[in-house]
């Protein structure tokens, strides 16, 4: 590999049409698995060196599951791939007049890019829910989560003050989507089972987990009998399911409710929005009111012909989905897959083919042999529900070995009623300090 010139990312000289991906996610990784040894060079950019299967993050925030069980390395994915290039670095600006990215590692020409850079976790512009809060949208935050978790009650096993007690073990989650669901779910269970062994010092209190959601119910996306459904399963579990119930501040002890009701939690999870993660430089017309790019049917940008917006930041407007597509994995996936297939019409000058995104349906887990599925006509809960559920997420991990250890994790947790290790592998103060 040569550098043409000084400050120019080391890329492979080529004379076939060279595609930049920003992002590996669900998009960006289904575009360069069907650019797969094809005549085009495919550079990946990604500020992590690898793929993060975001389904299961909750699971890494409540210690069911280790990080790296649901992380793998993008030169391990790619070893076989003879036309895929990968460098670590983090976007700073787009020049689509000079056909260049600059990063923090240097400048890139393309001939075609591709945005799949994801989203992010959309605090609504509370400062306060952003500096004592933690969203749900990378291993980071997961890691997080569980680091103030367990040092939360850590804390509250060594204090002999009763309302102490209770405010460091109660966890307030903002947000009833799937995620706020998922999560909800997995502290009950973990507040069932693993902290009368871990922590009898807190046996006098008890742990409280509220769900706050802003709506009059439930999984939004789902059908209204499955919300019903997932909110009987959610109030026998001892989850505090607050609806129609906004948060006007959090200070990091204290939750205050719209209409001044309050309550204390220590620990302060926020899953009620994201955003699309948007780079410098494009075209102001070309960002919604939602934070994401918008684009035509084939998800090229507007007024740019060689730069490709995918997945949770593109707005990709259709004709059976007006406006846009939810910002979930099978979009995402779906749209990846087409794109790989329209770039090689379009650099071949055939016609390209429009995006229309095929429902699969909706799945949320709410615990141990819990969950829901909304697939076609399809609705209903409970045991097979959650079976499913298991099955799909299982075989849609990447890499042989993380199969095996999530396949492992969950048995021993399914007959042992046991979770992994919750270990404080770094201090949620020190990392804060040093970001």
């Amino acid at each position: 590999m040569n550098c043409l010139d000084r400050g120019l990312i080391c890329a492979a000289e080529t004379e076939l049409p060279r595609v930049v991906i920003v992002g590996g996610g669900f998009a960006g990784l289904n575009l360069i698995k069907g650019l797969k040894n094809l005549p085009v060079q495919v550079v990946l950019i990604d500020k992590n060196n690898f793929h993060q299967f975001l389904p299961l993050l909750y699971q890494v925030a409540t210690s069911g599951i280790e990080p790296d069980n649901i992380a793998f390395p993008y030169r391990k994915l790619f070893e076989k791939y003879r036309n895929v290039v990968f460098r670590m670095a983090e976007v700073t600006h787009i020049n689509t007049t000079h056909n260049k990215l600059s990063t923090n590692i240097g400048v890139i020409h393309y001939d075609y890019l591709v945005l799949a850079c994801g989203s992010k976790t959309n605090f609504l512009g509370n400062t306060d829910f952003e500096n004592f809060g933690s969203g749900l949208n990378s291993v980071t935050d997961a890691l997080d989560i569980r680091s103030r978790l367990l040092q939360n009650l850590e804390k509250a096993a060594v204090t002999c003050i009763e309302h102490e007690k209770r405010e460091l073990s109660s966890v307030a989650i903002v947000g009833g989507g799937a995620t706020g669901v998922e999560i909800a779910g997995a502290l009950a269970e973990f507040k069932r089972y693993i902290l009368p062994k871990d922590y009898p010092e807190l046996n006098s209190v008890e742990m409280k987990i509220y769900l706050i959601e802003a709506t009059g119910r439930l999984l939004q996306a789902m059908p209204e009998k499955l919300s019903e459904k997932t909110l009987h399963y959610l109030s026998r579990m001892n989850v505090d399911v607050l609806l129609n119930t906004s948060v006007n501040s959090y200070d990091g002890k204290k939750v205050v409710l719209a209409g001044e009701k309050s309550f204390s939690a220590a620990t302060f999870i926020w899953t009620a929005g994201v955003k699309g993660d948007i780079v410098k430089g494009l075209p102001r017309e070309s960002i919604s009111r939602q934070n994401r790019i918008l684009t035509d049917d084939f998800g090229r940008i507007l007024t740019l012909n060689n730069v490709f917006a995918i997945g949770d930041n593109a707005l990709i407007k259709t004709h059976t989905n007006p406006h846009g597509h939810p910002m979930i994995a099978q979009p995402a996936i779906q749209q990846g897959k087409l794109l790989a297939k329209n770039l090689m019409k379009l650099i071949q000058n055939e016609s390209m083919v429009p995006f229309e995104y095929q429902d699969k349906g909706t799945m949320a887990t709410i615990g141990r042999k819990k969950a829901v599925a909304s697939i076609k006509k399809l609705k209903f809960g409970g045991f097979f529900a959650w079976l499913i559920w298991s099955f799909i997420h299982l075989v849609s991990l990447i890499g042989f070995r993380n199969k095996i250890m999530v396949t492992i994790n969950w048995l021993w947790s399914y007959f042992t009623y046991e979770k992994g290790n919750r270990v404080i592998i770094r201090r949620y103060e020190e990392v804060k300090k040093s970001e």
